[in-house]
């Protein structure tokens, strides 16, 4: 009967451009689109709660591929292809962003505690992933039923366009082949999994670089629920599945279409402001994240603005610590705090100021270029004027502009390298960083380059008298290679013969983890002495100083002293009592930990969220 029906259907099909089949094979698409591209952003939403990309990543597609196997097991049982793929499509629209906003509320209430809190609120962060999963496997069973007949089919058109002598040529060399046939299980899963791929790579490329997670979700919930009205009213003209009553269909289906154009009508309109959506939700949770780490009432946070990159997330806030004097201006990079009213001057002047003292003579001019004129500390000597001395500073990150001001008072030559253009736009007139750098991207011996640094550094032959590493942490694997020993190897052969490397560390007593591997790759790379030295602050207004960011000079052979006193930064004048000893140290070795390396990482060198 089956080939009775295709045969007397042929003529139609033979002209028809639009046919169930095609319609069918459209929405396969945009399915299996819709539904990896939502496993996605479970994953990245992990990473931003859990940290830990690789393995969040990889958890969630073996529970999705588990799910969806679970899911076509149980399809089984399912009948009615018509009606059960119509309510999988609006299932998997609601469920889908539904999913997201569920693991966001579960990891937003930090103060609530019970026991068990850490694995429990973990294990039901899965769930979504396995629901989706679990109705994703129906989707393929039940097209599989509803792609049945026979008719000029999508892979019969290509048949047309590829080679097919050659293609079978070329197959029937590893295995027995006949002549293709348009059978729909292989139609199916093909697209399927043409699908999946375009879902991969529109996340990766578009959709979550230009709206983030919070967008996304709802732009692939609109999606599925268009998919899911597509197929009712194609299919109100006449069943697609053999043998169903029409009428008993649609007025089965009045509810579902209803909850769909009720989705449809929800995401629409959220996606059509997608920029307040995104502001409104990732403020929020921004402001609440931010006052977590601190004790429960002891930190009020607003969220004065948000914008988002190809590469990070920039939030401004005002917050209000217990404590501390007044309100103050701070700035995030995704979860890493960049700068703050209260240490912004510190932090740059400990970066920027103290390597930069090493280098100065007795009347804060740059000395000249071998080693032997390297002014100790409490010496005086002779040198060229400031600004006719060849200096040569690399500066990787950055982007706020405030260390290349720093650096334009000792009239030095600039190459700085990042790899956020957007960023170093929007530092140029956000006033957060504008008060600060003073236009010092106009800066004339500013020379800067919108890449990435470990690239940059395998391609360039310049030589640096200092190397300033202005970069948030490990905090994700996008950065490993930042902290890998091939970047650090690149550094030492980039280096003149007296130049040092400037680096922001993290403290001992609250990332030890990350400070042995971090220590061991400096060790791997060939760094064998750092020179330690903090700076301080006073937070609370008492007039009390204490210590607060953490600073490592790394050499391979030159140990330069710094004179504070000789630094251009008012900072460093008032503190100068701070920096009376200075010693350069053997760099320690951690036995049992593995260096982080390109081709071998050790993850312990990433600070989890």
């Amino acid at each position: 009967m089956a080939d009775g029906g295709s045969a007397s259907a042929a003529p139609a099909s033979a002209t028809a451009v639009v046919t169930d089949r095609r319609v069918l094979l459209g929405l396969t698409f945009v399915v299996a689109f819709c539904s990896i591209a939502y496993e996605l952003v479970y994953s990245e939403l992990l990473t931003v709660f859990y940290g830990g990309t690789v393995l969040r990543y990889s958890i969630t597609i073996g529970l999705y591929l588990f799910s969806m196997g679970v899911g076509a097991f149980l399809s089984a049982h399912l009948d009615d292809p018509d009606a059960n793929f119509l309510r999988t499509e609006v299932y998997l629209a609601f469920a889908g962003p539904a999913g997201a906003a569920f693991v966001i509320a579960l990891n937003s209430f930090p103060d609530v505690a019970f026991p068990l809190k850490g694995p429990v609120t973990l294990a039901l962060s899965h769930g979504p992933i396995l629901l989706v999963g679990l109705l994703s496997g129906f989707e393929i069973p039940l097209l599989n039923d509803l792609v049945e007949h026979r008719e000029e089919t999508l892979f019969a058109t290509l048949g047309g366009v590829y080679p097919r002598k050659v293609v079978r040529g070329v197959l029937s060399a590893f295995f027995s082949v006949s002549e293709a046939e348009g059978r729909s299980f292989s139609e199916v899963l093909g697209v399927d999994y043409l699908g999946s791929l375009a879902g991969t790579v529109v996340y990766a490329l578009v959709l979550y670089p230009r709206y983030g997670l919070v967008v996304t979700v709802l732009v692939l919930g609109l999606l599925n629920a268009l998919a899911a009205l597509a197929f009712a009213v194609w299919s109100a003209r006449a069943p697609i599945s053999r043998g169903a009553d029409r009428s008993l269909s649609l007025a089965r289906w009045r509810g579902v279409v209803l909850a769909g154009l009720l989705l449809t009508g929800t995401y629409g309109g959220l996606v059509a402001n997608a920029g307040a959506v995104d502001q409104a939700v990732t403020g929020a949770y921004m402001g609440d994240r931010i006052e977590s780490e601190y004790q429960p009432g002891k930190a009020e946070v607003t969220v004065t603005g948000f914008e988002r990159t190809a590469y990070q997330r920039i939030t401004t806030y005002q917050r209000d610590v217990a404590g501390n004097a007044g309100t103050e201006t701070c700035l995030r990079l995704d979860q890493a705090i960049q700068l703050c009213d209260g240490w912004v001057d510190s932090y740059h002047s400990g970066l920027v100021d103290v390597p930069m003292s090493a280098y100065l003579d007795g009347s804060g001019a740059v000395s000249g270029g071998d080693e032997s004129s390297i002014a100790p500390a409490g010496t005086e000597s002779s040198a060229a004027p400031a600004g006719n001395a060849s200096f040569d500073v690399l500066l990787v990150g950055g982007g706020d502009y405030i260390a290349v001001d720093r650096l334009r008072d000792y009239n030095v030559s600039v190459d700085q390298v990042d790899i956020d253009g957007e960023f170093l736009d929007y530092s140029k007139n956000e006033s957060a960083f504008a008060r600060y750098h003073d236009d010092a991207y106009e800066y004339d011996r500013l020379n800067t380059t919108v890449g990435d640094a470990y690239r940059y550094l395998r391609h360039t032959d310049e030589r640096y008298d200092l190397i300033l590493l202005d970069v948030p942490g490990a905090r994700s694997d996008d950065s490993l290679a930042l902290y890998s020993t091939e970047f650090y190897q690149l550094l030492r052969q980039r280096l003149s013969d007296r130049g040092v490397v400037a680096t922001w560390v993290y403290s001992r007593y609250y990332h030890s983890q990350h400070r042995a591997v971090y220590v061991n790759t400096l060790r791997e790379a060939g760094f064998d002495r750092y020179l330690p030295y903090s700076v301080y602050e006073d937070p609370d207004g008492d007039d009390e100083l204490e210590r607060g960011e953490r600073f490592w000079l790394l050499s391979d052979g030159p140990q330069p002293v710094p004179n504070v006193s000789r630094a251009r930064s008012d900072y460093l004048g008032a503190v100068a009592e701070r920096y009376e000893r200075w010693e350069w140290r053997a760099l320690p070795s951690y036995r049992n930990v593995e260096p982080n390396s390109v081709f071998d990482p050790n993850y312990g060198v990433i600070v989890d969220p």
